[in-house]
């Protein structure tokens, strides 16, 4: 197995997310040497103690007696703490039998002898996982991916959906979304995949197992449309949200999910979500920060001042709002106080290209051209690092659904 293949992936843990009946496959870890590409640090001079116990811990492993195979391959490792093999091996070997903490320093050892190894990194964050540790275990999961752990499909949909489970867990909705939408795409689903999604979509950020039995109808409603939006099947999303607008009309964070999903390709149609969303939640601050930035957008700054101004209120620590009422006080000509929210704003968020774009308009229309010919020199070295050209908005923040 080579070093950017996750080894196959999650043992019976992982099924208490995702029951083994499913297609979503579960798949055993192959407790095989991976064939790193990157050069594995030269171990110790042996010794007779060392190539002999290495020999019996390969040999124990082989057999399938883990208990013997860990004892001795931790007595090697004391030995000959730069055995690479050794710890890759012992990694999997405690994580097979639960031990995830062991499991995650063994994996450590390794990752600082083959660095970006992608397999090593998967399963630490898989560790971490199990552990409680959600930070680590998200930037885990994510490095892995990125270096192609996820080279077939049933590798991306482990690492997928745990991918989506912490980042609803930490208030990151709309990026749970974007990894949920690998399963829609495939059309690949169930019924925790659907629990999953129906918690960004109501913005709960917990687990599917942790979710409140009361609510397990509606977030699976709200799951099932959220699903079909994201597959693309239009009419069966409209379908499915109109039933469960239907039988949860006071249901918060719904209206604003469909509408920033619906955005990119009907801006009209998300304004009106946004709208019925503060109908049915007057003091949801990102929904007001949207239907303000979705105004602007219209080329309508009027309208969307006062939300701009109620999202900034309510939400002092969100990049997008401070934006959005400071592009609503430029272009209402208020020019004084937009540069200072601009400025705020680029405080929290130093990387936005959109914020240096505004700030660069702000100071040119107050006289300041010095200024504004850095924030347009900021703009061409952002806009070659990234070509975006939308408020990230993934970074909303918790909203439990009341």
């Amino acid at each position: 197995m080579s070093s950017s293949a996750v080894a196959r992936a999650v043992t019976h843990r992982g099924r208490q997310y995702l029951r083994p009946a499913v297609r979503i496959a579960l798949i055993t870890l192959a407790l095989v040497r991976p064939a790193v590409t990157q050069t594995i640090p030269q171990s110790s001079p042996p010794s007779p103690a060392f190539d002999q116990l290495s020999t019996d811990a390969n040999a124990a492993r082989q057999s399938g007696d883990s208990a013997r195979a860990i004892d001795l391959y931790s007595q090697a490792l004391r030995l000959n703490p730069s055995w690479a093999d050794g710890w890759w091996y012992l990694g999997q070997l405690r994580y097979g039998t639960d031990d995830y903490a062991q499991a995650t320093d063994a994996f450590t050892h390794y990752l600082n002898l083959v660095p970006d190894a992608a397999p090593a990194t998967a399963l630490r964050g898989l560790c971490e996982f199990e552990l409680g540790q959600f930070q680590p275990s998200l930037r885990d999961i994510q490095h892995a991916l990125s270096l192609g752990a996820a080279d077939d499909s049933r590798n991306t949909q482990i690492l997928r959906y745990h991918e989506g489970l912490l980042l609803t867990k930490l208030g990151r909705f709309e990026e749970a979304l974007t990894a949920y939408g690998y399963f829609a795409r495939q059309q690949v689903s169930n019924d925790d995949l659907i629990a999953a999604i129906g918690l960004a979509t109501l913005r709960i950020p917990q687990f599917p197992k942790d979710a409140d039995p009361a609510q397990r109808d509606m977030i699976a409603l709200a799951g099932n449309a959220t699903f079909l939006l994201l597959s693309g099947d239009k009419p069966a999303a409209d379908q499915a949200f109109q039933t469960f607008f239907q039988r949860y009309p006071a249901a918060a964070n719904v209206h604003y999910t469909l509408g920033y999903l619906v955005y990119p390709t009907d801006p009209d149609a998300a304004i009106a979500e946004f709208q019925r969303e503060i109908a049915v939640d007057p003091a949801n601050a990102v929904d007001h920060t949207m239907l303000a930035w979705a105004l602007l957008m219209n080329q309508s700054p009027a309208e969307a001042l006062p939300e701009a101004k109620k999202a900034a209120e309510q939400a002092h620590t969100l990049p997008l709002a401070q934006l959005s009422l400071g592009r609503a006080l430029l272009e209402t000509g208020d020019t004084k106080s937009a540069t200072a929210l601009l400025e705020n704003a680029l405080a929290l968020d130093p990387q936005s290209l959109e914020i240096h774009i505004a700030l660069a308009r702000a100071y040119s229309e107050s006289g300041r051209e010095d200024d504004a010919r850095r924030e347009r020199l900021t703009c061409l070295q952002l806009t070659q690092k990234s070509s975006k050209t939308a408020p990230a908005m993934g970074q909303q923040g918790a909203t439990s659904a009341r």
